[in-house]
């Protein structure tokens, strides 16, 4: 499965270059939680301030058990916690949400061959 998520940053040059830095060196109980959610591969881009996400998983993942997991586990409370000195939501997202998910609109595998 592939997800793709959008978030913004808080628009100043030098909690940009922070939030960056500190992805540079995950902490291994955020990697580890990941690995135990069933996320396989992830990776984040960065235009401006606005971020996307792409998140792969296997199949028996899910966004309601992930976030159990998380509220259970102590060390990815504080990462969130740290990040979200970084992290605003998108527009019109909901107060205090973050990753927003977003809606596959195109998909070039998807369309017709064309002769």
């Amino acid at each position: 499965m592939k997800y793709c998520l959008a978030l913004d940053l808080k628009d100043d040059d030098a909690m940009i270059a922070e939030y960056e830095n500190h992805h540079k060196k995950i902490w291994p109980e955020i990697l580890e939680s990941m690995e135990k959610a069933g996320i396989t591969g992830m990776e984040i881009y960065r235009a401006f301030n606005r971020l996307f996400m792409i998140m792969e998983t296997s199949e028996n993942f899910s966004f309601p058990e992930k976030e159990k997991m998380d509220n259970a586990n102590a060390k990815v409370q504080e990462w969130e916690q740290l990040m979200w000195k970084y992290q605003q939501g998108i527009p019109g997202s909901k107060p205090g949400e973050k990753w927003v998910l977003m809606k596959k609109i195109f998909d070039l595998n998807e369309q017709p061959f064309i002769i």
